[in-house]
């Protein structure tokens, strides 16, 4: 595991601006509202030969609050527990604070070392401004402008001989990414508490309450995936606030990401368009997709119950057939863990490469059962078939007059692929070139 440093401080000092700055990129969503910042964001760095795990969390508040201002407090001790190195953020401008105040106090408890940043120190004038952080007991502070990059890298030096001695150089793994993509309040971030097993995600009844898209990894069965909990999409019209617009774009961006989307739906609400919208993003994107129906144990059970649900959800998106569906509960496990059984196998039915004499089998086969059209006076003809790329797949057809090739003799050829080589939850995409 790499050292990590956590990012620490009360609410609109800049810490999510210093978090995207140090990693050298834009990760976490900035804005001017206090609290944007609700999850704990990992990210990494690398400076002076050395890599490290930076996490910027929520700004900390003291006292009671209300379920949100709880819940990111409580994530901001779980970032403290996991640090090798903090890094508290304080506002020249605003100078010490009771908040600040507390900050400090919660800090002298941990036995781990602490490095300040009196942000917003953009010119010499405001610079001059930082000494009065003494006040808070710290034997050393950094002026810095998270904006523009000033005093960074004096921090990023001081930071980096903090951090504990290298261990020895593992290669980076790239595990596979899964998104839980769903709208608001249909239990994401309690799924991946679930199968996690750890308060890794803030949990509560608030829609939206996840606006950024928080990423965790997940041992299962001797593999390792990233698991993606993203901000629950709203419908375009009913963005109205600049953070929900910033997390629609994050939400996006995880889609085009990862490898499996896994849509959540809410059971007691039903298919909804906006479940058929992203579904068909993920599909746009081409990637491999599961239909988790949740909050299954609120419903009513009778014969056929799941299989009229799922009748219902197809008839909404017909062409998504070969889409496979879970019933689950997250609130009492059932069948979560098949959720990443289903997205196992459609992750190996997404990587399947078909060799080029099976494929051409396949073809005369095919072609012998329902001969190809004729257009323009003459009959259309495919040469060969070859599978181009994996990962997701997608096939090339050499034949003559691609373009009067008819949708509904495309649509035969594909569900014909699906129903000898499967792809399960998988877009497959075909090429028809002039050969």
């Amino acid at each position: 595991m790499l050292p990590v440093v956590a990012i620490v401080g009360r609410p609109n000092v800049g810490k999510s601006t210093l978090f995207n700055r140090l990693l050298g990129e834009r990760q976490a969503i900035v804005h001017g509202e206090p609290g944007v910042t609700r999850d704990r964001h990992y990210g990494e760095s690398f400076w002076n030969g050395r890599d490290f795990t930076v996490i910027d969390t929520g700004g900390y508040l003291p006292g009671k609050g209300d379920v949100i201002v709880s819940g990111i407090r409580n994530q901001v001790e779980l970032a403290i527990r996991e640090a090798d190195v903090i890094l508290f953020v304080v506002d020249v401008m605003q100078g010490i604070t009771t908040e600040d105040d507390a900050v400090t106090d919660m800090l002298r408890k941990q036995k781990k070392p602490v490095v300040l940043a009196v942000n917003k120190s953009d010119n010499s004038e405001k610079a001059m401004l930082a000494p009065e952080f003494y006040r808070l007991g710290f034997d050393e502070l950094f002026p810095v402008s998270a904006l523009s990059g000033s005093g960074t890298g004096e921090l990023l030096d001081r930071l980096v001989d903090l951090l504990p001695s290298p261990k020895a150089h593992q290669e980076e793994e790239k595990w596979p990414k899964l998104a839980v993509i769903g709208r608001p309040n249909v239990g994401k971030s309690s799924f991946i508490n679930a199968l996690l097993n750890d308060e890794r995600c803030i949990v509560t009844e608030i829609a939206g309450t996840t606006r950024d898209s928080v990423n965790s990894l997940l041992k299962y069965k001797d593999s390792k995936y990233t698991l993606i909990d993203t901000a629950g999409l709203r419908k375009r019209s009913r963005v109205q606030e600049n953070i929900e617009f910033y997390s629609l774009i994050r939400t996006e961006k995880s889609i085009r990401e990862c490898d499996v989307a896994i849509l959540l739906v809410d059971a007691s609400q039903g298919f909804e368009v906006q479940d058929a919208r992203l579904l068909r993003q993920a599909e746009q994107f081409n990637k491999g997709m599961i239909i988790a129906l949740n909050k299954w144990d609120l419903i009513e059970k009778e014969t056929n119950t799941a299989r009229d649900f799922m009748e219902n959800v197809f008839r909404k998106i017909p062409t998504l057939k070969y889409v496979p569906v879970i019933t689950i509960s997250a609130l009492t496990g059932q069948r979560i863990h098949r959720v990443i059984d289903e997205a196992v196998e459609v992750l190996e039915h997404r990587n399947k490469k078909i060799s080029t004499s099976e494929l051409n089998r396949f073809l005369k086969e095919i072609t012998a059962q329902r001969p190809l059209p004729y257009a323009r006076g003459h009959q259309l003809t495919i040469k060969y078939v070859t599978q181009v790329k994996s990962k997701p797949p997608v096939f090339a057809f050499f034949m003559n007059m691609p373009r009067e090739l008819p949708a509904n003799y495309r649509r035969y050829i594909e569900n014909q692929l699906r129903a000898r080589f499967e792809f399960k939850g998988v877009p497959v995409t075909m090429v028809f070139k002039e050969k």
